[in-house]
């Protein structure tokens, strides 16, 4: 063994934003990268999963997909998605931009320490800020957008936004705000686990 081998590593730091479709929530996590965090998205990995399968990138394929997931391999499947990613990271700095359930919350915990932020926003803004970013499985409806908070809430997203460390209220705020306050909570975090 050597003296590097003897040397006690720093653990990786895991924040986790969580909140329900269209609240912030990639808006908050791309406001750690300039603290040096790496981000990785929950959706991505549901994402490649439905193209990896060879179905059209929309919000019901993407959904069921998820639950598909969920179904054969566990609650903390999509976080087993992006575990490899954490794991072989150089950096101990992460963000997970999508977290649904405590399944996944409890994955995450096995290779780092976890924060849990929450975005939180009415249904009316968040069904705005869907339909203005423009990704294929964006809601095209108020109907659909209401199927698709119920599937979220279904798989278990109250209880994560219930149980965050912090909230924030992103309903009148604007999005240098949003990232403000984000990096000043993260910040706070970085800096308790540090000392």
């Amino acid at each position: 063994m050597s003296v590097k081998d003897k040397i006690p590593t720093k653990p990786k730091i895991i924040v986790c934003f969580t909140g329900m479709p269209g609240a912030g929530k990639s808006t908050a996590a791309k406001a750690t990268e300039e603290m040096g965090f790496e981000i990785l998205t929950m959706g991505d990995g549901v994402r490649e999963e439905t193209f990896r399968r060879g179905l059209p990138l929309n919000d019901e394929n993407v959904g069921l997909v998820m639950l598909d997931l969920r179904k054969k391999n566990g609650e903390g499947a999509v976080a087993k998605l992006i575990l490899s990613k954490i794991e072989s990271s150089e950096n101990r700095l992460i963000a997970i931009d999508g977290v649904r359930n405590l399944e996944e919350v409890e994955t995450f915990k096995k290779v780092g320490l976890v924060k849990i932020l929450a975005i939180h926003a009415p249904q009316e803004i968040r069904y705005k800020f869907l339909t203005r970013r423009g990704r294929q499985d964006a809601p095209t409806s108020k109907d659909l957008s209401k199927i698709r908070d119920d599937r979220e809430i279904s798989v278990g997203v109250a209880k994560v936004i219930a149980l965050a460390d912090e909230i924030i209220s992103n309903s009148s705020i604007s999005i240098e705000d949003l990232r403000e306050e984000t990096r000043k909570i993260v910040g706070r975090w970085v800096t308790e686990v540090e000392e």
